[in-house]
């Protein structure tokens, strides 16, 4: 049985995460219901001093004065302590509230983690942001607001029956019909498929909207290089208008419930005046029934305020439920399979055997199909060939960012699937080909590669990345936070600091993903002449497009259409006259070319055919 198919929906789902902190959300909602149980205090009060005042009208010096001033203290103090309890289940409720999102969110976020990155390519950041940020974060409100006022509207009933039918069953059955109209309508407007269907619509028009907005603020770049607009950019322009659409459609669907709920609990006297006429005429006592008459009257005008609050829980608690739905699919994705006995790497060899791999296991097309080499320790190993070959997609098989669909990744002779996570990532060093800096200080982005190192290691593996100069001319150095103070860093000098952060990890094997893409000449030299040094007797796995840097390779393995084309050394594949030696050749046609040249060029070409 799948996890989704064990876990519980809707508001039993809510009230499992809630009864996380059990204690807490207990004594909420028994507060709560103290509170809305002592709140009815003030209108009995007041009843007993206005049946005291009719009686002794005729004779004002009969008054008890000192039980009137009791029943005053009475309805002040019921007042007041309505107050406190509220207050305190408040209190209750928000620390349960805020303990709950917090673990909640470590455990999203630890499971996210976990997952391949297979699921990121699947899902954009905008969605589990919104997830992140929004879903749970509603839950704060349930648990903290709705829960306790869920308590108290649920116990409010209770009381108000039993207050109805104390002074005169007959008001107390007129009172109680428009309660129950409000009830009805409430199931009504909130158990209809299409309302449910109407929330799901509006949560994935609002997840659409979250993408495309952060699609767009990352591409406010080449927006604003071609003079776009938000209306130019057709998918934020077209979710803004869907996500708007939904929000209309909801709320009118809303609109005659609402309509009629607001008329029948805010309006309870048009029930009661015609029953109160209707009682007159057999009336014995007409100085009680006139009593009766006025507190039902009076009493009456409080019944629509927790039944309107009651609205509203049932309201937000249906867009909990679907957010938080929207988090358990994500919890259910399965992580990568940890082995039960785990093993360890007899060395820091990598063997690829007969490797093959799809993004989309449905779909037919292959990344990488049947690929075997071994980059041997010590040793550099260069993975080149044309864009979308698969070389990064064998690079990412190393850390285990994907399982395999056929065939081993292997280290020191261990399939990395048998090995664990935490071990695996401890002896791999990736430097990605897309640099990516956290908005800290350049210290804390160092130490990301190995949080027990000293600043002075730190600014060791900055000097080997050739980063020291260029951050000692910051406005505070190594501590200088990124994105602040106008610091912004050039790509070459992003990058850098991305490779110092992988020399101070100090890993046996390291995958180098156009590590030197942004560098200049100059800076390119420097690196490579850095990178000799850390590279002794670990694995060096190297993606380049930029074949000067290969040329020094101990192994080459040309990666053309998903397959391994050829493997050697530079000079061996250059003599073999093979893809290698074309895409060469190719290389230094390109390095040769230049600008003025082909003006020339195009220049002589308009010459000759003027002179045709």
């Amino acid at each position: 049985m799948k996890q989704s198919d064990s876990r519980k929906k809707g508001m039993a789902r809510l009230l499992e995460l809630a009864m996380r902190k059990r204690l807490l959300v207990i004594c909420s909602c028994v507060l709560a219901v103290a509170g809305t149980a002592v709140s009815f205090t003030p209108f009995i009060a007041v009843y007993y001093i206005i049946r005291e005042l009719v009686t002794h009208y005729a004779d004002l010096s009969a008054l008890a004065a000192a039980r009137l001033i009791r029943l005053g203290w009475l309805a002040a103090g019921g007042a007041v302590a309505a107050i406190l309890l509220n207050f305190a289940a408040l209190m209750c409720s928000h620390w349960a509230a805020f303990s709950t999102l917090y673990l909640l969110k470590l455990e999203f976020m630890r499971h996210v983690a976990s997952l391949p990155l297979g699921f990121h390519s699947r899902n954009s950041t905008g969605k589990l942001r919104k997830i992140v940020d929004s879903n749970i974060e509603k839950l704060e409100s349930f648990i903290a607001h709705q829960l306790p006022d869920l308590a108290g509207s649920i116990a409010m009933p209770v009381f108000t029956l039993v207050i109805l039918f104390l002074f005169d069953w007959r008001l107390g059955l007129a009172s109680l019909v428009p309660i129950l109209i409000a009830y009805f309508l409430q199931m009504s407007a909130y158990g209809q498929e299409k309302m449910r269907m109407f929330m799901k619509q509006y949560q994935d028009s609002l997840e659409e909207m979250n993408s495309a907005a952060v699609e767009y603020v990352r591409g406010i770049s080449v927006v604003k290089a071609f003079n776009q607009t938000v209306f130019s950019f057709r998918k934020f322009h077209e979710t803004i208008r869907t996500y708007g659409k939904f929000c209309l459609d909801y709320t009118l669907a809303f609109e005659n419930y609402y309509t009629l709920f607001v008329l029948v609990v805010g309006q309870v006297y048009l029930f009661l005046v015609p029953m109160i006429i209707w009682l007159s005429g057999g009336v014995g006592d007409y100085a009680q029934f006139a009593l009766s008459c006025v507190f039902y009257l009076i009493f009456s005008g409080s019944l629509a305020a927790p039944f309107t609050k009651l609205m509203y829980v049932s309201s937000l608690s249906e867009q909990v439920a679907d957010g938080i739905k929207r988090m358990d699919q994500i919890l259910d994705e399965p992580p990568l399979a940890e082995a039960a006995s785990p093993k360890t790497a007899n060395g820091y060899t990598v063997e690829f055997e007969n490797v093959t791999f799809t993004y989309n296991a449905e779909e037919e097309a292959v990344a990488v199909s049947d690929v075997s080499f071994t980059a041997r320790q010590g040793e550099v190993t260069a993975l080149v060939g044309p864009s979308g070959g698969g070389k990064s997609t064998l690079a990412h098989l190393i850390p285990r960012f994907y399982d395999v669909a056929a065939g081993a990744v292997k280290i020191g002779g261990t399939d990395i699937r048998d090995m664990d996570g935490d071990d695996l990532m401890s002896i791999v060093s990736f430097v990605f080909q897309d640099v990516f800096l956290f908005k800290q200080s350049i210290l804390d982005n160092l130490l990301v590669g190995n949080r027990n190192a000293t600043r002075e290691q730190a600014i060791a593996s900055a000097k080997a990345a050739q980063c020291h100069d260029f951050i000692e001319k910051l406005p505070k150095g190594y501590d200088t936070v990124l994105g602040t103070d106008n610091v912004h860093l050039s790509g070459g000098e992003r990058q850098r600091l991305v490779i110092a952060r992988a020399i101070l990890k100090d890993a046996p094997i390291i995958v180098l993903d156009e590590a030197t893409a942004f560098a200049d000449p100059e800076n390119e030299q420097k690196i490579q002449l850095a990178f000799e040094e850390l590279m002794k007797n670990k694995t060096v796995i190297l993606i380049a497009h930029r074949l000067s840097t290969v040329r020094g390779a101990d192994k080459i393995v040309v990666i053309d259409k998903g397959r391994a084309a050829e493997t050697g050394t530079h000079d061996s594949l250059v003599e073999a006259g093979g893809r290698y030696a074309r895409m060469w050749e190719q290389y230094n046609d390109a390095m040769n070319w230049s600008v003025a040249g082909r003006l020339t060029s195009c220049g002589k070409e308009a010459a000759d055919a003027r002179n045709v």
